[in-house]
């Protein structure tokens, strides 16, 4: 399989559960290949909760896959999100396309409930060892620092098997734990240049390790804008970014202008490694959304998906 375009959203811009299901209604039939949802378990801004949206869009899409970008996998219980993740691949005949990443260690979850983002890494690493073997093990027993499992099963289990076990974040850490633990790595907000390196230190570490990961199992994340650099959903993203330490320049990501513009941002992700992406696209309002959408259905997929995806390495 070559090139495929998803579609998320950055936050919620619908008033009402029925406009978020006519966005949804088209994506489906104009052959967007998936759609993602962001993990935001606390926020003053709008986030469908993650999971629940996924199991929602199961029973009312027949075609569309549908991912998280990405599940921060140390806030929840992996018994719990095992059972979550299998009974929605189940409901929707094999379309979970699940990414997990470990969370930043300054989201505003850790204070809220009183956690300690410490150590992280290392829970998530077990949390991640559990899913993948309750998905496909009769029984699970399990002795770590942080989860204690005997005998553990669960059923039904996913359609898919395996069950992707997609991994995100940039870090030496989320590289092993992406070459040990992962079947694909979706990048986030960061540029092609960033991007490349990493893909090829897991495909280093793969090698390590002995095992090896789809080359078309390598995905990027896209902010894009049919428009200007000065259009005002283009500049809240910039200057929300622009406050981040070590953040990259948003040129270096962001795919503004026509659709020769954003299909050349997409290509060079290709070049860098990647072949599924996630677009987001930077609208003001339900109705802008609803034509950012169109217009990269119409002008951008049908040569996006024509690309032919990176060479296995």
């Amino acid at each position: 399989m070559g090139v495929r375009l998803g579609l998320g959203l950055a936050t919620l811009p619908f008033d009402d559960g029925a406009a978020f299901w006519r966005w949804v209604r088209l994506c489906e039939e104009g052959g967007v290949d998936s759609l993602w949802q962001t993990d935001r378990l606390v926020t003053r801004e709008g986030y469908l909760e993650a999971m629940s949206t996924m199991a929602a869009l199961a029973g009312a899409t027949e075609r569309i896959k549908f991912g998280m970008n990405a599940v921060t996998v140390t806030l929840r219980d992996p018994l719990v999100l095992a059972r979550q993740c299998a009974t929605i691949d189940f409901l929707s005949g094999g379309r979970l396309l699940p990414v997990f990443g470990i969370g930043a260690a300054f989201a505003p979850e850790w204070a809220a409930t009183g956690r300690d983002p410490k150590g992280r890494g290392e829970r998530a690493n077990e949390a991640l060892e559990l899913l993948s073997r309750l998905w496909s093990e009769e029984r699970v027993t399990f002795e770590g620092r942080h989860f204690t499992y005997r005998d553990a099963t669960i059923s039904p289990r996913p359609v898919q098997q395996p069950l992707p076990l997609w991994i995100g974040g940039h870090s030496k850490a989320a590289i092993r734990r992406t070459a040990r633990l992962g079947t694909g790595w979706l990048a986030g907000l960061a540029s092609p240049d960033r991007v490349a390196p990493v893909i090829r230190a897991i495909r280093t570490e793969l090698e390590t390790v002995g095992r090896s990961i789809d080359a078309d199992h390598y995905g990027a994340t896209i902010p894009f804008r049919f428009g200007s650099w000065d259009d005002s959903a283009v500049q809240r993203l910039a200057g929300a970014r622009a406050t981040q330490k070590d953040a990259p320049d948003p040129r270096a990501f962001l795919a503004v202008g026509d659709a020769a513009a954003v299909l050349e941002r997409v290509r060079e992700y290709v070049a860098a490694g990647c072949s599924k992406f996630v677009m987001l696209p930077l609208a003001s309002g339900a109705a802008d959304v609803f034509e950012q959408t169109r217009q990269l259905i119409a002008e951008v997929m049908p040569e996006a998906n024509a690309l032919p995806g990176p060479p296995a390495a």
